[in-house]
């Protein structure tokens, strides 16, 4: 009986690994940038943070599009810390944003 309760708990343990590994890979976070240009400063935050989306994740930059593409939205993760920078430049404005992301 002690024999079936020890390997039975070992299974068990080894049973919630993955759903710990799991737990942790859903509340990933990532620091990410991106630098856009354009005529306006809007449009250049705008590009800086399709940058940033599509270094993150290709499906929250297509949702982000789909949506209306309001800066900073990610979909499926909640945003943080953005920051950006803009000067003039390339097309009219330069801009860099960085932000940070979890999903």
């Amino acid at each position: 009986m002690k024999a079936f309760l020890r390997v039975g708990v070992s299974l068990l343990a080894l049973a919630a690994l993955p759903i710990a590994g799991e737990a942790s890979a859903a509340t990933a976070c990532i620091t990410k940038a991106g630098k856009g240009t354009a005529s306006s400063v809007d449009g250049a935050k705008f590009q800086a943070w399709e940058a940033v989306l599509q270094a993150t994740d290709w499906g929250s930059w297509a949702a982000f599009m789909a949506g209306g593409g309001k800066v900073p939205t990610a979909p499926g993760y909640r945003v943080s810390a953005v920051k950006s920078n803009c000067r003039p430049g390339g097309l009219g404005h330069v801009c860099v944003m960085q932000a940070h992301l979890c999903k």
